[in-house]
């Protein structure tokens, strides 16, 4: 690789819902291409997901080596969600990382997921040391940077804030995703209904507050319910991430996450900070979810400070925890 060329990776994402394919370089996006699974009913379902992907693997890579080709560009490495996520879906994709390792003969990464959901939030936002609100369908995390590692301030003890808003909006009726519909819905809203709120020292919970509000949903008006839903839980959010600010003595905070594109979340946050004298960051929306240019960044970062993963390293890891990667690249 010439030190005058930009680096070029491909990054392939499919933990869950979604399967993503990008190319990335040290400035900006080059290509994405997304295929997201919808079940016919209820919740995500692994096995039909990871044929969701498998189905629509070639389609979306073909999407963008066609944009590597026309901007005639050399690959230099493979990255991929290696965990956490659904192991069916993560051996999907981790299969077909490793066939385009060996295709182009360059090295492979392994990416963990929820690190790169953070990565990707600081190149697009320019957030430098944050305390991070990392919320989505599977994780619910505060985290924060120190002494090379990512360590978890607080987390969910059961379900994350996403899947509790799915499962309650399934409960009641709503289409997937919930989380949109509920925000929508929530609009309208002229009464708070309490609701079970649950910190325990950092850590929160969510399952109770989902099982409450379905049953409040059958006495009050649904859009009360699920705009006090969004309160209680976004509380539980924001008054962890507040201690872990004033802990950690960061000046930062960044929201990442697919949940984050809530707009009631993004305001509760920023008033927070601005009451503490902090600085607010949330990416553009098509970087909050599962997507693949996260990946792809990431792995940059990750090859450019010397780590790539050896073929008989690249097994997936659904269980990946966030505090187990080393980050070197900081």
């Amino acid at each position: 690789m010439e030190a005058d060329r930009r680096t070029i990776v491909l990054g392939l994402e499919g933990t869950a819902w979604n399967l993503s394919s990008a190319l990335v370089d040290e400035e900006d996006v080059i290509a994405e291409k997304s295929a997201t699974y919808v079940p016919a009913k209820g919740g995500i379902h692994p096995r039909e997901a990871a044929q969701h992907h498998a189905e629509h693997m070639a389609g979306v890579v073909r999407a963008v080596l066609d944009a590597a080709r026309e901007d005639d560009l050399k690959i230099d490495a493979v990255a991929f969600s290696q965990g956490p996520g659904l192991g069916p879906c993560l051996r999907t994709v981790a299969t077909a990382a490793r066939a385009l390792s060996l295709r182009f003969g360059v090295p492979l990464v392994g990416v963990n997921h929820c690190i790169a959901h953070i990565e990707v939030g600081k190149w697009k936002t320019g957030a430098t040391d944050p305390v991070v609100l990392y919320v989505s369908g599977g994780n619910s995390q505060v985290l924060a940077l120190r002494r090379g590692r990512y360590r978890i301030f607080g987390e969910t003890l059961d379900i994350s804030v996403g899947n509790a808003l799915d499962k309650f909006a399934r409960q009641v009726g709503l289409p997937h995703p919930g989380g949109p519909k509920l925000e929508a819905l929530a609009k309208s809203a002229k009464e708070y209904i309490p609701l079970p709120y649950v910190v325990k020292g950092m850590d929160f919970s969510f399952s109770g507050l989902s099982t409450a509000a379905a049953q409040a949903a059958k006495k009050h008006d649904l859009a009360d319910v699920c705009s006090s839903f969004q309160e209680t839980a976004f509380a539980m959010l924001v008054e962890v991430s507040e201690r872990a600010l004033a802990h950690a003595e960061k000046e930062e905070v960044l929201l990442v996450g697919g949940v984050g594109a809530n707009s009631r979340l993004r305001e509760m946050l920023k008033i927070m900070c601005e009451e503490r004298g902090a600085r607010f960051f949330v990416p553009e929306k098509r970087f909050m979810g599962d997507n693949g240019s996260m990946i792809a960044y990431t792995g940059l970062v990750m090859m450019k400070s010397g780590v790539t993963t050896p073929l008989a390293e690249s097994r997936v890891r659904p269980g990946y925890r966030t505090d187990e990667v080393e980050v070197t690249w900081q």
